[in-house]
């Protein structure tokens, strides 16, 4: 009697502690941006467990952990041919993040996967039907517009595409001297306008101080004067005399009516 009590009560013992471990086991915690999608003999439990501590009893209930926080991937380099016939490389970064666990697990089975497929097709088509300046000058609105595509794929899968950038373009080495070549000519043809629309102001300029000389003739021995003190500043031992243009023709008609021979008398 006392061995069937003593085996009773170990019996009891060890029951006890397979329960305890067993309750153990089945206690999880999940962090703040963790959530468990719960199936419960196969069929999906109506929401998801979490943040904080819950009970999965194993083996009727299996545990599938989403991550909520918002994930960043490389979408590889992709050969790219624009609408004018230029063959690029081009790499881009996608953020996504999970709105909906339930979704995420049941409609895909891996979404990270699915969405980086999805965005390598998308990126060659969107790229695709655009030129070189395009993508050069619009990239803003490029990214804008494979995020609206991408999300359209992925919400029913309860992921959120948050931004997609594109990183590197990748021209070949002769369309990138071309491009410099392009750049040079732009700029000295814009070197030779400036140029010439300094001259064009210079002769403006002239003509008005032309003019306004012309008004007064005396300015005009004023100007010489004043030219005259601005070489006598520097020591040197040039002599600068000013002649006006008018004097040496006044002299050359004087000249030529003394030379006229005087028509002999009748």
């Amino acid at each position: 009697m006392q061995r069937l009590e003593a085996f009773l009560m170990r019996f009891i013992y060890i029951v006890a502690a397979v329960v305890v471990f067993y309750i153990l086991s089945c206690i999880k915690v999940l962090s703040e941006y963790e959530r468990a999608v719960i199936f419960r003999l196969g069929r999906l439990m109506d929401e998801p467990k979490g943040p904080g501590i819950f009970l999965v009893f194993s083996p009727v209930d299996r545990m599938v952990r989403v991550d909520l926080r918002q994930i960043a991937f490389d979408v590889p380099p992709q050969d790219v041919i624009t609408r004018d016939n230029v063959t690029l490389k081009v790499n881009a970064v996608i953020f996504l993040r999970v709105f909906d666990p339930r979704k995420a697990v049941v409609e895909v089975t891996n979404f990270q996967y699915q969405t980086q497929q999805f965005a390598v097709t998308t990126l060659r088509s969107v790229l695709g039907e655009m030129e070189l300046d395009e993508l050069l000058a619009h990239r803003d609105k490029i990214n804008l517009r494979l995020q609206t595509i991408l999300d359209q794929h992925t919400s029913p899968w309860g992921v959120k595409v948050v931004a997609v950038e594109v990183k590197q373009l990748d021209l070949p080495e002769t369309m990138t001297r071309a491009m410099a070549k392009q750049a040079e000519a732009e700029r000295e043809k814009r070197s030779k306008i400036i140029h010439a629309e300094g001259e064009f102001s210079a002769a403006q300029r002239l003509v008005d101080a032309a003019a306004l000389l012309a008004q007064q003739p005396t300015s005009m021995q004023l100007r010489y004067l004043q030219t005259l003190t601005e070489i006598g500043v520097e020591k040197n031992t040039t002599i600068v005399f000013p002649l006006p243009i008018d004097i040496l023709s006044g002299l050359q008609k004087v000249l030529q009516v003394l030379g006229t021979p005087t028509p002999p008398k009748p």
